[in-house]
């Protein structure tokens, strides 16, 4: 293991507003939070992603005022959620156009360097939740998302900032033809975000030095 790492981006939210993309209407598909690539993102799937971190939230606190105060400082996580479970897809389709693939290794890789700068596998898993809003079962998914976005970006020879990046999603984004139903918002082409959420898309986060991340 290297004694300093690369960063690792983490999927929060998205970026600020910009033009709209057509969102889902009268002619959406019922039941449909979203839709991306012609695949359904179901309002019960959503709920039971939203549900998972609920439950973690809860799990993680010793009394209902502290679990309370999580839910008030989460009160977009319906909204958030959606916009990771979308941004997925379209990161993912992004790396696959331009021949990048992750190995269950290169998670495994990440999550252990990881596991050994914040204290183990416990303490990865309560950072995750408590400042990514991501369930326990969901953060191999997520270290996989940030590995992709690396590798993406390096493939292209730029990072996560730079414009040449943000095309690239971009791009997926208009081939995967996303619609949203307009009660979690609308759907930014250009931006590959949710066209309401004024937070960044991604988080940078330390993995070097010798001591716990915050």
């Amino acid at each position: 293991m290297h004694r300093r790492r690369r960063t690792a981006f983490l999927v929060t939210a998205a970026i600020a507003a910009a033009p709209l993309l057509t969102a889902c209407g009268n002619d959406a598909r019922p039941g449909a939070a979203a839709v991306v690539g012609g695949q359904r993102i179901t309002v019960a799937q959503l709920e039971d992603r939203v549900d998972e971190v609920r439950t973690a939230q809860r799990a993680a606190v010793r009394d209902d005022a502290q679990y309370a105060q999580a839910v008030a400082r989460t009160g977009t996580l319906t909204r958030t959620t959606l916009q990771s479970m979308v941004l997925d897809r379209v990161l993912h389709r992004a790396a696959q156009d331009a021949g990048v693939t992750v190995s269950r290794k290169e998670v495994q890789q990440m999550r252990t360097g990881l596991e050994r700068q914040v204290g183990g596998a416990q303490a990865l898993e309560t950072a995750w939740l408590e400042q990514y809003d991501v369930a326990p079962e969901r953060l191999d998914d997520n270290l996989r998302l940030q590995l992709e976005a690396q590798k993406l970006a390096e493939k292209l020879g730029t990072d996560t900032g730079r414009p040449e990046f943000w095309k690239a999603l971009s791009e997926a984004s208009k081939k995967l033809d996303i619609d949203l139903n307009p009660r979690y918002g609308t759907w930014d082409v250009d931006k590959s975000s949710r066209a309401d959420v004024k937070t960044p898309w991604v988080r940078d986060v330390t993995a070097a030095g010798p001591g716990p991340t915050a």
